[in-house]
């Protein structure tokens, strides 16, 4: 703490005494009590007569830590001082100080004479100088790819910042699935692909959004209705009830003229075409068949097929033991075959022969035992 000694003779290093130690000719190494000294002190004046030396440095650290400015922070950080004197006193001697006004002006100017003979005086011109239209210079200024006929920094580069971190996973609740499927088919397709942008546009009015393309398929389903009714010459509801019958009717007939065209594509012998429709004709009516079918080639069936110790037996109930058995079809396989009919009953709301030959590809006997079985336990339905 000032004021202290200091050793005149001893150093470097220099040494350093306290008035305790001095006043008790203190003696270590070198350093001897009769040695001169000096008397060190910063409490003298320096530019104010009020301001000690100690005070300057510790104004001139205040303002370095607090900012030029900020004259509260200073003077609480010294302590000894006001805030209005603190201001006062930079501002007279450091900032408006004749003195340090005229060091700054000699050391620019010596920095302007040291950089005048190696500048380079620039001259503006009306038209400086481009490179032609469309030359490979100029493609290169404007970061245009001729090969890709594309640009390396697009016009707005960050359009599509708001969709990079949605991510596309399969996580929906059944509920939701239940949501979708009581939409039209059309709709439901719409549902799929703007679900993506649910996030960026909200719930409500996602849902808003579907709502009224659903309505707008009910209406135009409606109008093409009554464009139907108008056609056919009907004019009230009535006769339109019994046009809708008149033509349900005719639908199910075509349908099973389309199945037993298919039944008949696969039978080749004549005989037992015929024995196949007088059967059929039994057992619409309500008869036990009469008529017992022909073996085709008079080949024996084959017997049951055993399931013991088969791969996923154990997740096969007493039915479809049953039938996996009949039609000779291990269960991993009809599993299979379950599993991608019902996906694609599902996704259309109904399910066709036809369709479900396509998805599977095995003989056509089995497909169908397959496919009524599914029907007759409610797993599908007809499209």
């Amino acid at each position: 703490m000032e004021p202290y000694i200091k050793c005149a003779e001893c150093g470097p290093p220099p040494f350093f005494l306290c008035l305790q130690c001095f006043t008790r000719g203190f003696e270590y190494k070198k350093h001897q009590s009769d040695h001169t000294y000096e008397i060190m002190t910063s409490d003298f004046p320096v530019l104010d007569p009020s301001w000690t030396a100690q005070e300057e440095m510790a104004l001139l650290e205040a303002v370095m830590d607090c900012g030029f400015g900020n004259w509260q922070d200073v003077a609480n950080q010294m302590c000894t001082k006001t805030k209005e004197e603190c201001e006062k006193h930079y501002m007279k001697h450091f900032i408006n100080n004749p003195l340090f006004a005229s060091t700054l002006l000699n050391l620019k100017q010596a920095e302007e004479a040291k950089t005048a003979d190696t500048a380079i005086p620039f001259q503006s011109t009306d038209d400086p100088p481009r490179p032609t239209f469309d030359s490979l210079l100029s493609r290169d200024m404007a970061g245009y790819m001729p090969a890709r006929a594309d640009f390396i920094e697009e016009f707005d580069n960050y359009a599509e910042w708001d969709l990079r971190d949605i991510d596309f996973v399969e996580d929906d609740s059944d509920i939701l699935h239940v949501m979708e499927r009581r939409y039209p088919k059309e709709v439901q397709d719409l549902y799929e692909t703007m679900r993506r942008f649910a996030r960026i546009v909200g719930p409500v009015e996602h849902d808003k959004f579907i709502e009224s393309h659903a309505l707008e398929f009910e209406l135009r389903r409606e109008i093409k209705r009554l464009q139907e009714y108008r056609t056919a010459g009907i004019t009230n509801f009535c006769s339109a009830r019994t046009y809708d019958h008149l033509k349900k009717t005719r639908e199910e007939e075509r349908l099973k003229r389309t199945m037993l065209s298919e039944v008949l594509q696969y039978i080749q012998d004549s005989s037992a075409c015929q024995q196949w429709l007088r059967r059929q004709a039994d057992i619409d009516s309500g008869l036990s068949p009469s008529v017992p079918m022909a073996s085709n080639s008079g080949r024996r069936s084959a017997p049951p097929l055993n399931l013991t110790g088969l791969p996923g037996t154990e997740k096969l109930n007493e039915k479809e033991k049953e039938l996996c058995q009949m039609v000779r079809l291990v269960p991993g396989a009809y599993l299979e075959y379950k599993s991608a009919l019902l996906n694609e009953c599902n996704k259309q709301g109904g399910l066709r022969l036809a369709q479900a030959r396509a998805l599977i590809k095995i003989d056509v006997n089995k497909t169908r035992k397959i496919y009524d079985f599914l029907i007759r336990e409610g797993y599908i339905t007809k499209a």
